[in-house]
């Protein structure tokens, strides 16, 4: 008993100390990275701070070039009152919100489906195929812009919620994201639902699909964000104000009497707050998409 005490106490030399299991020495090498994420995390969070203090400012406040958080009026909600009154900010807000999820929903459909196929099944050209897909990965899709709107306005879907999602569903990056974690999961899972009678899609909808959770979370929440986001594509193809997203709404509410640095402020607050709670909400997903998305060898 006294031995084995010793042994657990001293494995090594007398008075060495076990470390438990999962406990980590604080040393400086962790101090340093900590302080550096630290700063990384205000240099990051500052700018939204800044505009979040802006937006509570009044009009003469935001323009007279005052440092402070906190305007010589003291805090207002003046700017966020008068973009609500003067703007279908409610209506805009729904149409990104739906029109978001649609295009999030066709978006993983697709790029699962596709994903699927490239890491499983072999058909002719598909080693080339995959490069196409990888190399249009670096293409800006500003290049795409007048193409698109050309191939739009053929087919008469200008100024409509389809001519407005369909250019979003293809994203190949997301094509790729899910192949590398396709390729992580274990063959001998579908060799065992085909032996069993399974077909094809039956093994990617009941046996890979349920796997990948994590990963599709991911890519949803990043689609989605992106298309929340995106401003230049439903700025040309939408004129009917009713159609506008968030982005492209809050842009036509502009006053007589110039910039105006406090509602340009609260603009980007409102288009921000969702896109917030949406993080929020899953950030569980996105860190643990992220991790199993097949990059680090798993």
């Amino acid at each position: 008993m006294t031995t084995a005490t010793s042994t657990l106490i001293a494995p090594g030399a007398a008075g060495d100390r076990v470390r438990r299991p999962g406990s980590r020495r604080f040393g400086a090498s962790r101090i340093i990275a900590f302080v550096v994420l630290a700063l990384m995390a205000i240099g990051w969070l500052l700018p939204f701070l800044w505009a979040v203090a802006t937006a509570f400012k009044t009009e003469t406040d935001a323009a007279s070039g005052d440092p402070g958080w906190i305007g010589p009026s003291g805090p207002t909600f003046d700017a966020f009152a008068a973009i609500l009154s003067q703007g279908n900010v409610y209506v805009w807000a729904w149409n990104s919100l739906w029109t978001s999820a649609v295009i999030t929903l066709i978006t993983v459909a697709i790029s699962a489906g596709a994903a699927y196929a490239f890491s499983r099944l072999d058909f002719t050209g598909r080693r080339w195929l995959f490069v196409v897909i990888i190399a249009s990965i670096v293409v800006p899709p500003q290049v795409l812009i007048i193409p698109l709107f050309y191939e739009m306005l053929a087919l008469g879907l200008v100024d409509t919620p389809w001519g407005l999602i369909l250019p979003q569903v293809v994203v190949p990056a997301m094509v790729f994201i899910l192949k590398k974690f396709f390729d992580a999961v274990p063959i001998e899972l579908e060799d065992a639902a085909r032996v069993d009678g399974a077909s094809r899609f039956r093994v990617f909808w009941s046996v890979v699909l349920p796997l990948s959770r994590p990963i599709l979370a991911s890519v949803a929440i990043f689609v989605f964000i992106g298309a929340w986001n995106n401003f230049l594509w439903p700025f040309l193809v939408i004129n009917d104000t009713t159609l506008m997203t968030l982005p492209v709404g809050l842009q036509t509410v502009i006053s007589a009497y110039g910039v105006q640095y406090a509602q340009v402020m609260a603009q980007a607050v409102l288009a921000a707050l969702p896109l917030i709670a949406v993080f929020l909400v899953f950030q569980k997903q996105i860190v643990k998409g992220v991790a199993t998305s097949g990059f680090g060898g798993q």
